[in-house]
């Protein structure tokens, strides 16, 4: 499946997989990589595993025994709002994409793929959650009535806890930062996606999508603005 790549930390993987001879290829690909990997084959084994231990990262198929990818990545989720969960299917219809994100997924990666570009994906969610945690110069950012906790990952917007996926997460965290300054498309790609160039899809509209469905729509006043040709920014309530 690919050329080994060198990890320095044992990172603690879970694998949901239930094509047995990809599973124990991606396993033994993964482990030479410097990974620790518990691998199961059906969602009931995986939830099971993940109620258990603490995972840095997700691996989860779609097509499963009994549940499927979709409803053990909501349940996941559920469990860990933080933890970044990456899918995986032969499927690469634009829909099932959608729906992943919208359950909570992190990343969508269509078989059959190179074990590169999966260890290079898992490499950039693993260090981003690291960089989360041992950020701690600022523990709390407050717009107006959105607190967003760094340590904990809690985000609340009038004593209401919201539920974000990773992504969501930083991509909010990044919009706080900037105290109402416009952040532009090339600037989210890069902090928050790791990419240095735009794919031409539009995976950021989708995810702003997402924080105001889930950030704005329940409330009156709406944080999230876009400026056309520029980006995106929070705006507090005009006095």
């Amino acid at each position: 499946m690919g050329d080994k790549l060198t990890m320095e930390s044992h990172n603690r993987i879970l694998l949901v997989e239930d094509e047995k001879i990809f599973n124990e290829v991606v396993k033994s690909q993964l482990t030479k990589n410097g990974f620790n990997v518990d691998s199961v084959l059906n969602a009931e084994e995986g939830e099971q595993l993940f109620k258990k231990h603490k995972y840095d990262l997700v691996l989860l198929d779609i097509y499963l025994p009994g549940e499927n990818g979709f409803q053990l990545c909501k349940k996941f989720r559920d469990i860990n709002p933080a933890v970044p969960i990456l899918m995986f299917s032969s499927q690469g219809d634009v829909n099932h994409k959608l729906d992943a994100f919208s359950l909570g997924a992190d990343d969508y990666i269509v078989k059959p793929f190179h074990i590169n570009e999966l260890i290079a994906r898992m490499k950039v969610f693993i260090k981003r959650s690291l960089s989360a945690v041992q950020e701690n110069e600022v523990e709390q950012l407050e717009v107006e009535d959105l607190s967003i906790d760094l340590k904990h990952k809690i985000v609340k917007r009038a004593g209401t806890e919201i539920a974000l996926t990773a992504k969501e997460f930083g991509l909010l965290v990044l919009l706080a930062k900037n105290n109402g300054a416009v952040v532009s498309k090339q600037e989210i790609l890069e902090k928050v996606w790791d990419l240095s160039f735009d794919t031409g899809t539009n995976s950021i509209e989708v995810y702003i999508n997402f924080l105001r469905n889930k950030l704005d729509k329940p409330f009156e006043h709406k944080l999230i603005h876009t400026k056309p040709g520029f980006g995106y920014f929070l705006k507090k309530k005009e006095a």
